[in-house]
């Protein structure tokens, strides 16, 4: 059974870091493309970043190209979102997904930048 556990949001100022996590079981991490996506209330799906299997190429929204870091640690089945000098627009709940953007989710983690 897949399940996606994110964490390591929060209330951040402009400007600020955060580092989510994503704890995967029920399946091997390392060997499905893993994405990052993100959802404002009212509005759709974002994705924001992504990782390849094999090969772990990453790739990036324009919105976040710069900022943003995705890595994926396979020893500990976790995908991880560095996410530095954070906007107001980064603000959104976010979500890792398995295989493609509208792939299994977690609950996601709630990101709040703010000053």
């Amino acid at each position: 059974q897949v399940q996606l556990v994110e964490s390591g949001g929060g209330l951040v100022q402009p400007g600020g870091s955060l580092r989510l996590s994503c704890a995967a079981s029920g399946f091997t991490l390392s060997s499905y493309w893993m994405y990052w996506v993100r959802q404002v209330p009212g509005k759709g799906l974002e994705w924001v970043s992504g990782i390849t299997s094999p090969g772990d190429s990453t790739f990036y929204a324009n919105s976040v190209k710069g900022r943003f870091t995705i890595a994926r640690d396979s020893a500990k089945n976790t995908l991880y979102l560095q996410m530095n000098n954070l906007e107001s627009e980064d603000t959104a709940l976010y979500y890792c997904a398995q295989g493609n953007p509208t792939g299994p989710r977690g609950q996601g983690t709630q990101v709040t930048v703010s000053s």
